[in-house]
């Protein structure tokens, strides 16, 4: 039966190669083992560099799980509590300038913060922004190398409301926490998660890569293409320059399957595991949501995240020891390729 699902699955997405220029890799885990592993398409269509299992990709907003263990690391060392006011951590400077005093740690984790969002995703909001990539016609994406160069975004916005009262998910929360692990570490931010998730977690081909860095093994992010006689043009002036902490890491799969099943565990969250992945707000729709991750109403957690040229997923169903991991570099791709996995071999998913 898989055998015959992982045909279906493969022809179907290599059908979506030709149609729809999908162009990712896709890794299905259960126990451990490989149950399903496909790439398609480029890394770099310039000098036709197939993808395989190795190609690091972009994460967008899956970087947030990797924010928050880096939080709950620092709070199992006594560097800060959950319930430490922001404003006690970080100078003025270093600050919104309309942080409420009532923010905490805790409510930047479980987007309850009330700030406003430099980049919202909620199209009810005041501040909806439909194309994240506009964002760096007036800044200069190049210039986006640390959490504080966030700030002018987003420093004088009036917050939406006192915090723990609703929740809203929020990039802004998370460059926040990134302004906040480098002040309580005195190392930049990318340093910290490289030590105290991606080291902990053996995640050896994961990192933070430049886009104007040259790196083996690293997928280009590419735009959509109004017609397929259109040139492809890549994400370089739609993204900042590095990763932050509310997303833009890079990562292979088999990292991602590896760092979840750590995540799950507890390996990673230490004796704070039942905190950190409690269900501390209600997200609507069956979701809620834990320091850094989303609980499905399937009973499935993880993050998925897209940026211009970049989209990705992971979830872990614990019950059922699976895993699926999709990442592309193409945008709005990925959580459909993880539902083709769900659909061809929903028997292993299903509770």
């Amino acid at each position: 039966m898989a055998t015959e699902a992982g045909s279906r699955l493969d022809e179907t997405l290599r059908a979506w190669v030709d149609e729809r220029d999908l162009s990712g890799t896709v890794l299905m885990t259960r126990a451990g083992e490989t149950v399903f592993e496909r790439s398609y398409g480029y890394a770099d269509r310039a000098t036709l560099t197939p993808i395989t299992p190795a190609t690091r990709f972009g994460l967008a907003s899956v970087t947030k799980l990797f924010t928050a263990v880096a939080v709950v690391d620092l709070v199992a060392s006594g560097r800060l509590t959950f319930e430490t006011p922001v404003v006690s951590v970080l100078p003025s400077s270093r600050r919104p300038s309309t942080l409420l005093d009532s923010v905490t740690v805790h409510h930047l984790l479980c987007h309850t913060s009330g700030i406003a969002d430099y980049c919202e995703e909620d199209e009810d909001a005041p501040n909806f922004l439909e194309d994240y990539g506009s964002l760096w016609e007036q800044l200069p994406s190049y210039s986006i190398e640390r959490p504080a160069d966030y700030l002018p975004l987003f420093r004088d916005l009036p917050p939406y409301r006192e915090p723990g009262l609703e929740w809203q998910y929020c990039n802004a929360g998370y460059i926040v926490l990134g302004l906040v692990i480098e002040e309580v570490t005195g190392r930049p931010y990318a340093e910290v998660v490289q030590e105290r998730v991606f080291d902990r977690a053996g995640m050896t081909a994961s990192g933070f890569f430049r886009l104007d860095d040259v790196v083996p093994d690293v997928a280009v992010g590419y735009l959509p293409r109004a017609s397929r006689e259109d040139p492809w043009r890549s994400n370089i002036y739609r993204t900042p320059v590095i990763g932050g902490a509310d997303g833009g890491s890079n990562s292979t799969t088999h990292d991602l399957d590896r760092f979840i099943r750590l995540y799950g565990d507890g390996t990673l969250l230490g004796p704070y595991q039942d905190v950190a992945f409690a269900k501390h707000a209600d997200a609507g729709y069956g979701f809620h949501s834990g320091y850094g991750v989303l609980h499905y109403p399937d009973g499935r957690f993880g993050h998925g995240g897209g940026d211009p040229g970049i989209s990705a997923i992971v979830n872990r169903w614990p019950e059922q020891d699976v895993t699926i991991v999709a990442l592309c570099n193409v945008e709005d791709m990925a959580t459909e390729v993880r539902d083709q996995v769900m659909a061809e071999f929903g028997n292993q998913t299903s509770p």
